[in-house]
């Protein structure tokens, strides 16, 4: 079977004030202006090996616009094209999408936008940009936090495994890992991945009525220590930690998540495993084995269930309400706010 998506390469965020959350990403995360095109205005990290890696776009609420993942050839793009067709889904072509080349865009089945393109501009600094390291797109950034990369989305759906499977069995993601709950055998995570990553595509369970709503999008550092400095620059200039830093047990990243000024989450993780294994099997886990915090020292906030746009109660949650479980996720919707399960 060909291999159609090599990987994540860029998402598409609203925001009610472009411009404060523009200014925000470039003084508090380090990232740089690209380019601007109408409303839109495209960010880059240094590391980025094409054009841009953010697009932020005006809407009333924070939201997931679009998540653009490049394909493996220009003939996996026909391929993937003729699957999501296939499936009844309906696609849409353009070739005006900045940077890009031909591309294609459709809905998948949990409400979610999903671009997918081979032909790109790839990224050469120049000047003051350019970087002594031929390998490099850009010379590394003199910002105190500023991320090397792009690195994975999470979303919300109303059916973990059922996303999973689809996306495993149209687009060829791997499924990594679960999460499911001590209490019932509903699954409330699913990490799934087009490489050796442990993801770059998160799910998280929803319990609201609003399809095709994001949880968080993260940035990589190349080091702990890099993570670290990075809490403590984003502390310094006025930027709350929202969680962490600490450890998943999925994917074993060190992370630690903050808000921009639209109150959208944004990660910023590194560390993990690579996972070459081609007939993986996925691991389950329950929240007592420090799938979200491996460390099982501490709870999660209970912020850290809201995604995006807002909605109706449940949130979306990595826990959700299901009818077997409802009465006690109502009264505590969140298992990880025990101190000592992870």
């Amino acid at each position: 079977m060909i291999k159609l998506l090599s990987h994540l390469a860029h998402i598409e965020i609203t925001a009610p004030d472009v411009e404060a959350s523009v200014k925000f990403y470039e003084e508090q995360v380090g990232l740089r202006v690209f380019a601007r095109e109408g409303d839109n205005v495209y960010l880059r990290c240094w590391g980025d090996y094409y054009n841009y890696s953010l697009v932020i776009a005006p809407g009333d609420q924070p939201s997931l616009g679009a998540m653009a993942w490049r394909t493996s050839s220009a003939e996996a793009l026909d391929e993937a094209a003729k699957r999501v067709e296939a499936e009844g889904i309906e696609v849409t072509w353009s070739n005006d999408r900045l940077s890009l080349g031909k591309s294609f865009r459709f809905v998948g089945p949990y409400g979610h936008t999903m671009e997918l393109f081979w032909e790109v501009e790839k990224f050469h600094g120049t000047g003051d940009q350019a970087s002594i390291y031929p390998d490099r797109p850009e010379r590394r950034s003199r910002h105190a936090v500023a991320p090397r990369q792009l690195d994975h989305v999470t979303v919300a759906a109303s059916d973990v495994r059922g996303m999973a499977d689809w996306y495993s069995r149209v687009l060829g993601f791997r499924i990594m890992a679960h999460t499911v709950l001590e209490e019932a055998p509903v699954t409330v995570f699913t990490v799934v991945t087009t490489n050796e990553k442990s993801h770059d595509l998160g799910i998280v369970l929803d319990g609201s009525k609003v399809a095709g709503r994001i949880n968080h999008y993260a940035y990589w550092v190349d080091t702990r220590e890099d993570l670290l400095q990075a809490a403590d620059i984003l502390m310094e200039n006025g930027t709350d930690i929202e969680y962490g830093p600490s450890i998943h047990g999925i994917g074993e990243q060190n992370f630690l998540y903050f808000r921009d000024p639209s109150t959208m989450r944004v990660e910023v993780n590194t560390g993990g495993y690579r996972n070459y294994v081609p007939d993986w099997e996925p691991n389950v886990w329950k929240p007592s084995q420090g799938p979200n915090n491996f460390y099982r020292n501490s709870s999660m906030p209970m912020s850290m269930t809201e995604s995006f746009p807002p909605a109706d109660m449940p949130s979306a949650t990595e826990e959700g309400i299901h009818p077997d479980t409802r009465e006690a996720l109502l009264q505590n919707m969140n298992p990880y706010s025990k101190h000592g399960q992870g």
